[in-house]
């Protein structure tokens, strides 16, 4: 109950803040290629429920029949407008909307899509589907240049399967271990400060690590 209170708090304020934003992204990304304006995948969420998870459409009108459900490097289906967007990870501004539903939290283990969750260990899935997925954690802030790392790999959905995911299952299992409303903070403003400031993220996770 505390954290549905915490994500509400700052999730209700924080939409009607962002309303101007939230429309003049819709204009751009409307106007930089056909399709929606909105991109919608069904992800898993806790206790195994499925649910549509709201992105800005970041990527060519059906872009999963042209490739996989990953994207890597210089992904040739993201369009103009997408490329920025997700390099400021604008394109997750509308789960917000995943929040106030109740779908989501503001942190929490970020949801797969069912065929990457069926890669599991039964053990860690069971852990990391029971709390709310969240639009940022601190997996996302370790592999924020994920993108990269996968367009440097010939086979980018086995590299992604075999040796970035078993890393994001230990961070769910930890965090889900010592979950707080004061974890819940430090991760929202480092992920900001990801955002904002990329190098200085760098930085601190390079002290921490010698």
């Amino acid at each position: 109950m505390a954290k549905r209170i915490f994500d509400l708090i700052f999730t209700i304020p924080g939409v009607l803040a962002l309303l101007p934003i939230f429309f003049a992204i819709s204009i751009w990304v409307k106007l930089d290629s056909h399709g929606p304006v909105f991109f919608r995948q069904i992800r898993v969420g806790q206790f195994g429920r499925e649910f549509r998870i709201y992105k800005f459409r970041t990527m060519i009108v059906d872009a999963e029949r042209y490739g996989k459900q990953i994207t890597v490097g210089q992904d040739k289906r993201i369009t103009r407008s997408g490329q920025f967007l997700r390099k400021y990870k604008l394109d997750e501004l509308p789960q917000l909307f995943n929040v106030v539903l109740g779908d989501m939290s503001l942190v929490g283990p970020r949801p797969e899509v069912p065929r990457y969750i069926a890669e599991y260990p039964e053990d860690i899935r069971r852990i990391t589907l029971s709390v709310k997925p969240g639009i940022t954690d601190l997996a996302s802030i370790t592999f924020k240049d994920e993108n990269e790392i996968l367009g440097n790999s010939d086979c980018p959905e086995q590299t992604y399967i075999r040796e970035i995911l078993p890393i994001k299952q230990g961070f769910y299992v930890r965090y889900v271990g010592s979950r707080s409303v004061w974890l819940d903070t430090e991760i929202i403003v480092r992920t900001l400060f990801a955002i904002i400031w990329p190098n200085k993220e760098q930085t601190r996770k390079q002290k921490v690590s010698s």
